[in-house]
Formats: C-alpha cells, structure tokens, sequence
C-alpha cells in the first residue's frame, strides 16, 4: 500500500478530531507543556535521601558484623589466648546468620533506628540475645554444645553487646554525614491552605512554583511530580474544595501523601496523625516498600538484560525488515505517562508508515488499519514491537510487569482516558510495565467503548493493590501464551 501524504492524512481524520486536540491545548496548552525536557529543574527540589537511607543501612549492617566478630575474638584471646581466636570466630560465624535474619525483622535497620542510635542499639542487642539463645537451643538439640567453651561463648556476647551499643553510637556521625539533620523529607505545599509549621521541612507555594492539582492536565500533573520526586511525605495545606484533587493526585504519586485537615483532630479519625498541633490526614501511602521495590528492580534487571542478550538477532533483523520497507527511522517515540504521572519518551519498533505517525495517539489501531506497513501488521500480532522497550526496563524507566503506559491522546470513545474515571493517574503508583494483568486478561487493543478503558483500569488497579514477586512471574509465563492475541493489530 502506497504511502499516505500528511496533508491528505490530516484531512482524510475523523472529525472529532479537533475537539481532541482543543481538549489536548487545553490540559497542555497544545501540549507545549508535555514537550519540555523531561530533566527541567523543578521549583524547589530538595537531595533524595533513599539512596543515601540504604548506604546508612548498609553501613550499619558492616559496623554490627564487626562489633559481633570483634566481641567475640576478644573474648576468645583474653579467656585462651592466641589459641581462643580461632574458637571465637567459628562462634561468631555460627551467631552471624541468625543475628542478621533477626535484626532486620525487628527494626534494628530500619528509619528508627536512623533517627536514634539509643533504640537502634537496643533493637540490635535484642537481635543478639534472640540469636544466641537460638545458637544454644540448636547446639543442644544437635548436641554439638560440648565442642564449644560455654564461657567463652558467653563472654563473647556480652563483648558483642558492648561493641554494638558503642558502635551504633559512633555511627550517629555517619548517618548524619550521609542523611543530614533528618533521614526523612517532608515537603510542604501551601496552596491556601491554613499555615504550617514543621521544623525541617521544605516548604513551597503552590501558586508561585504553579503547581496546581488540575485533573484534566497531564501537563500540571507532571509539574507536580517533578517538584516532589525527591520527597518521602508529602504534606499539603489547601482550601477545602481542592482536597480532593490533591488527595488523587498523591495516591498517584508514589509518595506518602497528607492532606491538612483541621477536623482530623476533633474527629480522631483513624489513618490520621497529629504534628505540631494540627490534625493530618493519611490519603496515601507508597505501594511498595523498600524490599519490595528492590526485590522488583532486580527482577527487572534480570529478566530485560537476559531478554536483550537472547532476543539481539531478532531485534537486528526487525530493525533491517522495517529499513528495507519503509526507510528510517526504525523506531517510533512517543510521549507517555510513566509513574508518579511524569512523562517518559517510549520506543517501539515503528509499524506505521512515516507519514501516518501519531505522536498523540490520537487514533488507535485498528484491525485493517491502512497505516500499518507489512512489517508493521506481523511485529504488531506477534507483540515483537514492544522489545525495544526492554531496554527502558534497563534504564529503570519501566518494569517488566506494570500498568501499560497510554498516550496522552488515548481516547475511550469519544473521551480522553481521564475523563472515563477519576481514578485514572491512580494506576500510575507503579512503574509502567510490557506487560501487565490487564494484557495477559485480553484487554487490549483499541478502546472503542468507555467500558473497554474500564476493565483495563479495574485490572491494573488490582495490580497495584494487590502487587507480589510471584504474580509478576505468574503474568510475564502468562504473557507467553497470548504474545498472538485476536486484539493485537
């Protein structure tokens, strides 16, 4: 099929087409907004700390391993000399294991033991005594507690108890180096809300940075998670009627998210929380946890840099059938909305003729699609036009299982995505995926009905809810079996 000139195209466009794109200027204005670069420095932008949070874990983990080895290889050289040591840390060996699995569930690293070395020491010293009574319990039963000095044994715990409590106190300097004065950042929006006063947060104005919780805005949306991409709480004052706003805007955010309500503390209302005198409102939490999000990134990782390496020939070869067909470029970017509502440029393999692109998406495909180029119809039935993006999933952009990013222009029936369900942005908690459980439950393809974008947002919505390690690798085997699906054209 002959190649479609773009004059021709665009007038040959259904005619709902304008009011699309007026709705489009409206929420961007002609989209100005979504093409700005996406690292533009946002108004205030305080240092992430999560990174510099797990260095202070990871040092804290290495100061307590040498406490516990250096407690008991002097008590092994005090209580038998040069001979003790090597009894010492086989003891020390056996206690280490057991130590750790325990002092990571009962808090020993974790943002309390940050902020105060005092309960952070007794958190570990009570990971110790757990461990060496778990020592002597399996030794006795296995009966290998006469091969050891019970009091070196002893001895040695109560080093380790005393090498722990003064090296969690000489660490205080280290996490404060690493995190500053407060381990956490709270960012505080004013946007006509009563004043707020937290000693340590940063504080910005909603009207001078412009940040504004337009629902109908992609482009507001994305300021927004710029300005608070850096921020572990959230905490907004504003005037009643844009509470809500805010609240869909932080549930969307990846972020725990507070709305200032001064009802909350006459109310005692449960999910709530009183600072500095006034009453806090919880309207969000992150979805996943810090092991969570680490076990998920590595997964990630593994997956998407195992698929690169394997499916390299087929990638070379696809990229060589659409040049022979239809020229440069190979692949097609488009802006989308990733998580947190900020935009990310994606690639596909390009299955459309150069002319007949849209960068909005404004038209879905559909079955006999005339834009569709031979290449295009067979990566496009096969879902071979998705592997590029494994290398977003490298990258960190993306995730191998994940609502699936829509065009700004995506439309269900005659309305853009968001104005289907306000519970739209909340799907965006998470990463973006190649797949996710709404693909693997057939629905895909084009949205020609509003309930069409409403099953897909129930099932991503579950996703989110309901998110585990397991069910990532139940849906990506899943994804296997319906790589050729009806609805993929």
């Amino acid at each position: 099929m002959g190649r479609v000139p773009t004059r021709a195209f665009s007038v040959a466009m259904p005619a709902t087409q304008p009011t699309v794109l007026q709705r489009l200027d409206r929420a961007g204005p002609n989209l100005a907004a979504a093409a700005e670069p996406l690292g533009r420095a946002p108004p205030v932008l305080p240092r992430a700390l999560e990174r510099r949070r797990i260095q202070a874990y990871l040092a804290l983990i290495v100061a307590d391993l040498v406490a516990l080895f250096g407690g008991f290889v002097t008590a092994g050289f005090l209580y038998l000399g040069p001979r003790g040591i090597e009894q010492a840390g086989l003891l020390s060996q056996l206690l280490v294991p057991v130590f750790l699995t325990i002092a990571l569930y009962n808090g020993a690293y974790s943002m309390t033991a940050l902020e105060s070395a005092r309960r952070g020491s007794w958190r570990a010293i009570l990971a110790l005594v757990l461990s060496a009574g778990a020592v002597v319990f399996i030794a006795f039963y296995t009966k290998s507690s006469t091969e050891f000095s019970r009091v070196l044994f002893t001895i040695g715990v109560i080093l380790s108890a005393l090498s722990l409590t003064w090296m969690r106190t000489q660490m205080r300097a280290f996490v404060r180096w690493r995190c500053g004065p407060r381990i956490v950042n709270e960012l505080v929006i004013r946007d006509g809300g009563p004043a707020v006063a937290l000693p340590g947060a940063h504080c910005l104005d909603a009207r001078e940075a412009g940040l504004s919780p337009d629902l109908d805005d992609p482009a507001a949306l994305n300021r927004i998670a710029q300005a608070i991409q850096t921020a572990d709480r959230v905490i907004v004052s504003c005037r009643p009627e844009r509470r809500l706003d805010w609240a869909m805007v932080l549930r969307s955010a990846n972020v725990s998210g507070e709305v200032l309500d001064e009802a909350v503390a006459a109310l005692g209302a449960n999910g709530a929380r009183l600072a500095g005198g006034q009453g806090w409102l919880r309207v969000s939490v992150g979805p996943l946890g810090l092991r969570a999000r680490a076990a998920k990134r590595l997964f990630d990782i593994a997956v998407s840099a195992f698929g690169i390496l394997v499916l390299m020939p087929l990638l070379l070869v696809v990229a060589a059938a659409i040049l022979i067909e239809d020229g440069r470029p190979v692949f097609f970017v488009q802006r989308r909305v990733g998580r947190g509502n900020r935009f990310f440029d994606m690639i596909k393999f390009r299955s459309m003729t150069i002319c007949s692109t849209d960068s909005h998406g404004l038209r879905s495909a559909t079955r006999e699609d005339e834009r569709i180029t031979r290449v295009g119809r067979f990566i496009r039935r096969t879902s071979i036009d998705e592997l590029p993006q494994l290398f977003h999933v490298l990258m960190g952009r993306m995730s191998m299982v994940g609502p699936r990013p829509h065009a700004l222009g995506s439309q269900a029936g005659d309305k853009l995505f968001w104005e289907v369900d306000g519970r739209y942005w909340q799907r965006h908690a998470l990463k973006p995926g190649i797949t996710g459980l709404a693909q693997v439950r057939g629905l895909r393809g084009a949205t020609t009905h509003e309930a069409d974008l409403q099953d897909r947002l129930d099932a991503d919505l579950e996703y989110v809810r309901d998110w585990s390690l397991l069910r990532d690798v139940a849906i990506i085997l899943q994804t296997l079996s319906v790589l050729r699906h009806h609805n993929a054209y």
